[in-house]
Parts: C-alpha cells; structure tokens; sequence
C-alpha cells in the first residue's frame, strides 16, 4: 500500500521509527512537510499530507506529533479526509471498518513506537465495511458537503438545533 506520513517537531522520532516499519513491512512510504523546526505548525504540514490523501496520491496517511490531537482536528477541516487520532489497535481497525478513516495521527509523547507500529498495522491491514457504516459515511460526507451555517437539515431526519 502506498502511505503518505509527516511530522512536526515533536513527533519526529516516532515518524523514522514508523518509515522503517512501513518499508520493512512492504510497504512504499512518502514523506511530506518541512524539515523539523521548533516553530513548525501542525495545521500546515498535515494539510501537505490530507491534500495528497485527496488527490489519490497516497492510499492512506500517518501524522506524528505530540498528542495527535490537533493535526486530527485541522485534516478534518479538509473536504475528503476523516482523521482520528488513535492509542490502541482495535480504534484504528474500528476507524477503517466504520468510517473508512484515511488518516491516522498518532501522539508521540502518548504511545511508546511498538504500540505505534502494532496500531499503524491494524489501521493498514482493516477493509471498510458496508451496510449500516456506508449508510452512516454518506451522512458524513453530506455533512461536509453543507455549506451553510444554519442549522442542518437532512432530507432524511430531523431538523438540528442547539440551545444555549
């Protein structure tokens, strides 16, 4: 499978440790974003990555930092890419299986590498399911398809609110 991944500053050890575990595995690997600086920023160099996620020209993607909390939040904001960040190895099969997730982030500072690398080969090696989770992503990509900022309406559920 060809897989993209990157890093900021402080997920850099954790990214080396899982290109060779990506390659010793089979795997073809490229690496997108900048040399590492102190002063990089996450929400650009993931959008590197999410943007070659969605043009197709990586089949699925891997981003280290510190938490992987914030790279999740800012890939998410891109049309094409469902991003979760992940400690444990059922999650990341779940997130494959369910929501057909293509971007992995993971927390340098939160997982040693060896869950790294057993999580990244159960997020690699889950297919997608059918049935009631394609029905769900479709209401996700509608969801991201909306535009407007009033309230959602779905043609088939109710309308949503929030109160204050």
């Amino acid at each position: 499978m060809k897989i993209g991944i990157a890093a900021d500053h402080a997920g850099q050890a954790l990214k080396a440790t899982l290109v060779e575990h990506l390659r010793e595995t089979g795997h073809e690997v490229k690496q997108y974003g900048p040399a590492p600086d102190p002063d990089d920023d996450y929400p650009l160099i993931v959008r590197v990555l999410a943007d070659a996620i969605a043009r197709g020209e990586v089949e699925r993607g891997i981003f280290t930092c510190g938490s992987g909390i914030g790279p999740a939040v800012a890939a998410n904001k891109i049309r094409g890419i469902r991003a979760a960040v992940v400690d444990n190895e059922w999650s990341a099969r779940d997130a494959v299986e369910h929501i057909d997730l293509n971007l992995l982030t993971l927390g340098e500072r939160v997982i040693g590498s060896e869950l790294a690398k057993s999580i990244v080969d159960a997020y690699l090696g889950a297919k997608v399911q059918g049935g009631r989770h394609e029905r769900r992503r479709k209401q996700i990509s509608d969801s991201e398809r909306a535009t407007s900022s009033s309230p959602a309406r779905s043609e088939s559920g109710p309308r949503v609110t929030t109160s204050g």
